[in-house]
């Protein structure tokens, strides 16, 4: 096992822990708050709970610099044993991405592309940290952020139904959900431009009693939260921006969200989820657990840190709620974004909305989803993109991008997360990355 060298790992603490607005505002609002207590915010446990928001878009930009790199790679194919020219990687290439993901520290890995013409599968390592049961094709993983998808999804169904408009106001649904901001709405929190902060930070840290004890910070992570504490973590906190400025990345926006959707419809995400969307579509191996049920066959991810390693079987979902706990396979993941791109879950016109930013950002971020530069697109030609997501739970990664006609999707989970505030990641998610993006052409 050896560790790569990564400057984005630099980006993520820098971000973490001086630029962002979630962390200044958070460790101005910690109950206990005092300089001394400040300063031991700055590493460990709880620069890990700051710098999940942070990390996230680490991974968006990651995820775009491997678009980019597939496309180049695509624009210049190279030769084959039989004097034919291709970019597109064989089933070795494709397994050896994840080989080495494993390789390098990863726990164990999943993912599947699937194309007009072929579908391929493959996996890499184990189930557990300390286990020998193999990962499998079929195995399921948090999908953490690649819930959003699902949610906005859910929501805009109501838009089509008449339910709501994007610009009806959450007040008008929920009265008093966000008592000082009372002009937010529903396209604000499907885009992440309320300017609500995170929320996963401010919800988790209160109860992490010993900032530099990883024990504690498990323990945080294991406690079960309901809703209304998401909405409340950050009501008590400055917001980054006023509502439809810019882009602020919020958890809490899409756990609102699915106290809207449960306001409207008296029924849990959860049930609605299946109804109307995994019923639909087959998704067999898809829920939205409320308790941790991450013991069997699946993924188990688990976290490294500066003490080691710290597997996570008692993560409670709620941590995330309707923002992040949805568990699902690459497989469903696939046919999930097969499925809504090509209109089966919400018309086509509503397809054009959800990828449309609704104020310009660097990551092309519409309404529970963004975009990333198509690789496949041939020297000459405009752009073309792919549209999903990507999720990052404290001890699992996971993205999930398709086509704009539903023809070509990709899908990739990983379990073991490198937390250490670092240069050294454990392992370079673009190794597999790459690959699955060109496989797609």
């Amino acid at each position: 096992m050896h560790r790569r060298t990564r400057t984005l790992t630099v980006a993520v603490s820098t971000l973490a822990l001086t630029a962002a607005p979630l962390a200044a505002s958070a460790l101005g609002s910690t109950p206990t708050s005092s300089p001394d207590r400040a300063d031991s915010l700055l590493a460990g446990p709880t620069a890990a709970a700051a710098a999940v928001g942070a990390d996230e878009t680490a991974l968006r930009e990651q995820v775009q610099q491997a678009a980019e790199q597939a496309r180049a790679q695509h624009a210049t194919p190279r030769a084959t044993r039989d004097g034919r020219t291709t970019a597109v990687p064989g089933s070795a290439q494709l397994k050896a991405g994840l080989d080495q993901l494993v390789a390098d520290g990863a726990v164990g890995v999943t993912a599947q592309v699937e194309t007009a013409d072929q579908t391929w599968a493959g996996s890499a390592g184990t189930t557990t940290l300390d286990g020998s049961d193999p990962a499998l094709t079929i195995a399921d993983f948090r999908a953490a952020s690649n819930t959003k998808m699902m949610v906005a999804t859910l929501v805009m169904q109501e838009v089509e139904a008449g339910t709501w408009t994007l610009d009806t106001r959450v007040d008008d649904i929920i009265p008093g959900l966000f008592p000082a901001h009372p002009e937010v709405t529903i396209r604000h929190l499907l885009g992440h431009t309320s300017g609500a902060p995170l929320g996963t930070y401010e919800l988790i840290t209160p109860y992490i009693e010993d900032p530099t004890d990883w024990e504690d910070f498990v323990g945080a992570l294991s406690r079960d939260y309901d809703d209304q504490e998401h909405v409340d973590a950050v009501n008590a906190v400055p917001w980054a921006t006023e509502p439809g400025t810019s882009m602020t990345y919020s958890n809490a926006g899409y756990v609102a969200l699915g106290m809207l959707l449960e306001e409207v419809n008296g029924r849990t995400v959860a049930n609605l989820l299946r109804e109307r969307v995994l019923r639909p579509t087959g998704l067999r191996n898809t829920s939205l657990p409320t308790v941790s049920d991450r013991r069997g066959s699946g993924l188990q991810g688990a976290m490294f840190t500066e003490q080691g390693w710290f597997p996570l079987p008692d993560f409670d979902p709620d941590v995330f709620s309707h923002s992040g706990s949805v568990v699902t396979t690459a497989a469903d993941l696939n046919d999930f974004t097969e499925a809504l791109m090509s209109g089966e879950l919400v018309d086509q016109s509503t397809v054009d909305t959800m990828v449309t930013p609704s104020v310009p950002n660097e990551l092309n971020y519409g309404l529970g989803m963004y975009a990333i530069p198509d690789p496949c697109t041939e020297p000459g030609e405009p752009v073309e993109y792919l549209y999903g997501h990507d999720g990052a739970t404290f001890d699992t990664l996971s993205l999930a991008f398709s086509s704009r006609d539903g023809s070509r999707q990709f899908s990739l989970g990983v379990a073991g997360r490198d937390l250490t505030a670092t240069q050294d990641g454990l392992y370079d998610i673009n190794d597999a990355l790459v690959p699955l993006l060109l496989a797609t052409c």
